[in-house]
């Protein structure tokens, strides 16, 4: 204890040399912290993005293939067979919900935005994870045939701004059609919006908007407890039989498990986090550098006083401990320094982007003690340099 406090007061001696000789520590462990827990934050905000998609949830959609001769290949659009063949003979499916989604433009009044006009069934409320705000009865709307509309949170703000929009008449396009519900924001999507769409009943879309019954995508969840890496396969297998895709062929479509998608991207994030976390790790050498060349400084400054210590009876040991104490204290000090500066910036941060918080204290107590470490890592030099100092030859030294 008392080493601790003669080290503090070697510090407190020259406080300007002693702010200097930690600024190194104190930035290597705040990138490390800052870095790390934003790294966290935004692998937990992908995770939170693609939950909101559904965990659960396969998407199939026609894809691009490439064929023999390098023939590019267009992949068709689905049948209402093949959603019905899916939801007949996969038991481990709970829904199977069709879509088609062209670009139009929503027109109310004075006012327009270019918006995604999907045609689907009420399946894709519960397969998207959508919340009805305003509206009576949305589910049994969609699932007819009438020329009703169901609004998504930024249609329904620019359209209406604060007025009501139920029962007000949109014009989709070249159709009419009525409000019958607005749904609830959900916030920034992976690669798409899920707040700029606008629903309307699968059958009006098709008779009134695209002319067709083409399907343009499929979604598909799985059954409590059934892993959806096997219905993805399952899925594959019977749509390579209705496709009359033969083996050997590429496939002209695609089905994306939202749980993979989030594993990638997470494992992804996780290992750029780690990157930039050591990256940021090097800062800390850099500061043990100059730990290590002001106690040299300093074993040269206090020549006489060591050689006095030692004329008087204190052992080598002593003089090796107390230089490395000295070297943990400015080290430890710059590292509680970082810890506060890496935090704060790490929640000012997190508050700037939209990430969650999300703090390792792990993380924490080991960057404050790995500092400690590199205090006396590069102390021992200046240490052992100070304590094999002859008493007579330390004495002379002017």
């Amino acid at each position: 204890m008392n080493s601790v406090w003669m080290a503090l007061r070697e510090v407190t001696r020259r406080p300007m040399r002693s702010l200097l000789t930690m600024v190194g520590i104190v930035i290597g462990v705040a990138a490390v912290i800052a870095m790390v827990t934003l790294g966290s934050g935004a692998t937990a905000k992908i995770r939170a993005n693609i939950g909101a998609l559904g965990d659960d949830l396969l998407t199939i959609l026609p894809e691009v293939s490439q064929r023999q001769g390098g023939q590019t290949v267009a992949g068709a659009p689905f049948e209402h067979g093949d959603v019905e063949a899916l939801g007949r003979e996969l038991p481990g499916l709970e829904l199977v919900v069709p879509a088609t989604t062209q670009r139009l433009q929503v027109v109310s009044g004075s006012t327009n935005r270019s918006t995604s006009v999907t045609g689907t069934t009420s399946g894709f409320l519960r397969v998207r994870s959508y919340r009805v705000s305003q509206g009576v009865d949305v589910e049994a709307a969609l699932d007819s045939s009438r020329s009703v509309c169901v609004l998504g949170a930024k249609p329904a703000k620019t359209l209406f701004g604060g007025s009501p929009a139920l029962g007000q008449t949109l014009r989709v396009g070249t159709v009419s059609c009525e409000v019958v519900g607005v749904l609830a924001e959900k916030g920034s999507g992976l690669g798409e919006d899920p707040d700029e769409v606008v629903l309307m009943p699968l059958k009006a879309f098709e008779q009134r908007v695209s002319g067709n019954r083409k399907v343009g995508v499929i979604y598909a969840t799985a059954k409590k407890g059934r892993p959806t890496g096997a219905l993805k396969r399952q899925v594959e297998q019977l749509l390579h039989e209705r496709r009359r895709i033969r083996p050997g062929e590429a496939n002209d479509f695609g089905v994306r498990d939202m749980k993979d998608i989030a594993d990638t991207v997470a494992t992804t994030t996780s290992l750029l986090t780690s990157l930039l976390g050591a990256v940021a790790a090097i800062s800390l050498l850099v500061g043990g550098i100059g730990i290590m060349n002001i106690m040299l400084v300093s074993v040269t400054e206090r020549t006489r006083e060591i050689g006095t210590r030692l004329a008087i009876g204190a052992l080598a040991s002593d003089v090796l401990r107390q230089f490395l104490v000295e070297a943990s204290v400015l080290s430890s000090l710059g590292g509680a320094v970082g810890v506060v500066v890496g935090l704060g910036g790490a929640f000012g941060l997190s508050l700037l982007l939209g990430f969650p918080f999300s703090v390792s204290w792990a993380l924490v107590l080991g960057a404050f003690v790995f500092s400690a470490g590199v205090g006396v890592l590069f102390g021992f030099l200046p240490a052992r340099t100070a304590s094999r100092l002859s008493p007579i030859e330390a004495l002379r030294h002017e």
